[in-house]
Protein backbone atom coordinates (compact mmCIF):
# COMPACT_ATOMS: atom_id res chain seq x y z
CA UNK A 1 0.00 0.00 0.00
CA UNK A 2 0.79 3.41 -0.80
CA UNK A 3 0.52 6.01 1.84
CA UNK A 4 1.47 10.17 1.65
CA UNK A 5 3.03 11.15 4.95
CA UNK A 6 3.65 15.03 5.93
CA UNK A 7 6.03 14.85 8.85
CA UNK A 8 6.76 18.49 10.67
CA UNK A 9 9.46 18.25 13.16
CA UNK A 10 9.49 20.66 16.28
CA UNK A 11 12.29 19.85 18.70
CA UNK A 12 12.33 21.73 21.51
CA UNK A 13 14.55 24.83 21.94
CA UNK A 14 15.61 23.40 25.76
CA UNK A 15 16.99 20.16 24.39
CA UNK A 16 20.78 19.67 24.54
CA UNK A 17 22.27 20.28 21.52
CA UNK A 18 24.53 17.27 21.91
CA UNK A 19 21.17 14.71 22.04
CA UNK A 20 19.29 16.28 19.26
CA UNK A 21 22.70 15.99 17.02
CA UNK A 22 22.91 12.36 18.38
CA UNK A 23 19.02 11.83 17.61
CA UNK A 24 19.24 13.60 13.92
CA UNK A 25 22.12 11.32 13.31
CA UNK A 26 20.19 8.12 14.12
CA UNK A 27 17.26 9.27 12.33
CA UNK A 28 19.03 10.02 9.34
CA UNK A 29 20.62 6.68 9.39
CA UNK A 30 16.79 4.82 10.12
CA UNK A 31 15.08 6.49 7.29
CA UNK A 32 18.30 6.02 4.90
CA UNK A 33 18.30 2.21 5.73
CA UNK A 34 14.10 1.97 4.83
CA UNK A 35 15.02 3.84 1.67
CA UNK A 36 17.45 1.11 0.56
CA UNK A 37 14.80 -1.19 1.82
CA UNK A 38 12.40 0.38 -0.62
CA UNK A 39 9.65 0.79 2.35
CA UNK A 40 10.49 4.79 2.27
CA UNK A 41 10.22 5.42 -1.69
CA UNK A 42 10.46 9.21 -2.05
CA UNK A 43 11.24 12.24 0.67
CA UNK A 44 11.21 15.42 -0.04
CA UNK A 45 12.07 19.05 2.30
CA UNK A 46 9.36 21.71 2.42
CA UNK A 47 11.04 24.32 1.65
CA UNK A 48 11.53 27.09 4.61
CA UNK A 49 10.12 24.47 6.98
CA UNK A 50 11.84 21.27 9.55
CA UNK A 51 9.55 19.41 7.70
CA UNK A 52 8.54 16.57 4.88
CA UNK A 53 6.55 15.01 2.60
CA UNK A 54 7.05 10.82 1.86
CA UNK A 55 5.58 8.02 -0.16
CA UNK A 56 5.74 5.25 2.12
CA UNK A 57 5.23 1.81 -0.13
CA UNK A 58 4.20 -0.87 2.76
CA UNK A 59 2.00 -4.13 3.57
CA UNK A 60 -0.52 -2.25 5.27
CA UNK A 61 -1.47 0.73 7.97
CA UNK A 62 0.14 -1.57 10.71
CA UNK A 63 3.36 -1.77 9.34
CA UNK A 64 3.47 1.98 8.19
CA UNK A 65 2.68 2.66 11.64
CA UNK A 66 5.84 0.30 13.13
CA UNK A 67 8.35 2.33 10.97
CA UNK A 68 6.78 5.51 11.70
CA UNK A 69 6.97 5.32 15.77
CA UNK A 70 10.14 3.97 15.13
CA UNK A 71 11.65 7.42 14.03
CA UNK A 72 13.85 8.99 16.30
CA UNK A 73 12.16 11.73 16.20
CA UNK A 74 8.79 10.72 16.65
CA UNK A 75 8.18 12.05 19.83
CA UNK A 76 8.47 15.46 18.39
CA UNK A 77 6.35 14.94 14.95
CA UNK A 78 2.88 15.68 14.18
CA UNK A 79 2.39 13.41 11.18
CA UNK A 80 -0.39 13.33 8.63
CA UNK A 81 -0.99 10.17 6.71
CA UNK A 82 -3.28 9.85 3.82
CA UNK A 83 -3.81 6.31 1.88
CA UNK A 84 -3.02 5.76 -1.88
CA UNK A 85 -4.88 4.57 -4.55
CA UNK A 86 -3.74 4.04 -8.15
CA UNK A 87 -6.08 6.34 -10.10
CA UNK A 88 -8.01 4.69 -13.03
CA UNK A 89 -6.74 7.14 -15.63
CA UNK A 90 -3.06 6.83 -14.55
CA UNK A 91 -0.81 5.35 -18.22
CA UNK A 92 2.23 4.35 -15.33
CA UNK A 93 2.25 0.61 -14.86
CA UNK A 94 5.13 1.09 -11.99
CA UNK A 95 2.87 2.31 -9.03
CA UNK A 96 0.85 -0.35 -7.69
Amino acid sequence: MLFHVRMDVNIPRDLPASEAAEIIAKEKAYSQALQESGKWRHIWRIAGQYANYSLFDVKDNAELHELLTGLPLFRFMKIEVTPLLRHPSSIRTDDT
